[in-house]
């Protein structure tokens, strides 16, 4: 199984001190964070994008282009590209780029996206959400099949006969398909044949695992091998060298965090009682220490059968010493016991 991070350079104040950070230390950080993963052996690293104040990454693939120099050998990934307000043929250029940068290393996650700002912010109407999705996506999986592109569109003007420049380094750049709650596009991925990603932000994890099973499901439906397929579970988390320590280093900033999207969405406000049970053994937050993510990582691979974790480390964005020491932790401690399990896991199943 694949581990790493994923992260939207978060620079919200710190909810405990009051500490704050600026954007461009943020993504100093940020880099010097993906080079720590890349040195420990953490396998990728996805950026996501948002346009608001609380994140310093609102252009992932600038930053992805600056890792692709300092780093060997993580994947480099959006985490995830909003297709529905992007110019697809830009999407392919920005990744083909930081592939050949990164001697192949680069692969992009489309989604729809868990935030809406960019949508008014670049003239995309809301109204028509999915209706521009689906068809991105099919210039997206057009651009990479062909480098002289035809191709007609209805809400993007069409493409009569253009080459498209750079080429990737890999012989095809892999696009993933991160979904939230929406079985339409697990089904769209099977059908296309995409990896996907399941993002799991709050509640027990098991409650997710029918989306899985659909995933699972369409995709031999459809015709493909099962043993094609990728599925990734990307969730909060952190790992300190005391768990206690650890869930308390995160809770406030986490849960400040969050309350602030809960009340844009209308959701109820969670305290610690919330916190403390999502980060039981059931719940959804990898928060502990080594020991204990590691048990949590491999509860998930038991329900999911995952082939990637993707874990967005919280801690509040000021304290980056901590963050690195998490990662640090992560790659030397938990990653090599939880391969090795999933390896035996695999192995026994192989001869069962």
């Amino acid at each position: 199984m694949e581990i790493g991070l994923y992260n939207f350079g978060d620079a919200m104040a710190d909810a405990a001190t009051g500490a704050t950070i600026d954007q461009g230390t943020r993504l100093r950080n940020l880099l010097e964070e993906i080079e720590v993963a890349d040195a420990v052996g953490l396998d990728v690293v996805a950026l996501g994008e948002h346009h608001r104040a609380e994140f310093a990454v609102s252009a992932p693939a600038t930053v992805l282009a600056a890792a692709a120099t300092r780093t060997e050998r993580i994947r480099l990934s959006s985490g995830v590209t909003v297709l529905g307000s992007e110019d697809p043929v830009r999407v392919f250029q920005q990744f083909a780029t930081i592939d050949q940068l990164s001697r192949g290393r680069a692969e992009i996650m489309a989604g729809r996206g868990s935030f809406t700002e960019s949508f008014p912010l670049f003239g995309q109407r809301l109204d028509q959400y999915d209706e521009i999705f689906a068809e991105k996506l099919d210039l997206l999986l057009t651009l990479r099949e062909q480098e002289v592109v035809t191709w007609q569109g209805v809400h993007r003007p069409s493409i009569d006969g253009r080459a498209v420049y750079p080429r990737p380094y890999q012989d095809e750049l892999p696009i993933w398909l991160a979904v939230g709650g929406t079985p339409q596009s697990v089904v769209r991925a099977a059908a296309l044949g995409l990896p996907l990603a399941i993002a799991i932000i709050g509640g027990a994890f098991a409650h997710f695992q029918p989306m899985a099973r659909l995933y699972r499901e369409a995709w031999e439906e459809f015709g493909r091998d099962p043993a094609d397929l990728r599925l990734s579970i990307n969730a909060h988390g952190f790992v300190g060298p005391d768990g206690d320590a650890a869930r308390d280093l995160v809770y406030p900033t986490y849960t400040a965090m969050m309350n602030q999207i809960g009340r844009e969405r209308g959701w109820r406000p969670r305290g610690r009682d919330a916190y403390d049970h999502e980060c039981q053994p059931d719940g959804c937050l990898l928060i502990g220490d080594p020991d204990e993510v590691a048990a949590k990582l491999l509860a998930y691979h038991a329900v999911f059968g995952n082939t990637r974790m993707l874990i967005k480390l919280s801690a509040a964005p000021s304290d980056h010493e901590a963050t690195l020491r998490s990662i640090r932790l992560l790659g030397e401690e938990v990653a090599p016991r939880v391969r090795a399990e999933v390896a035996r896991r695999e192995a026994a199943a192989a001869s069962a």
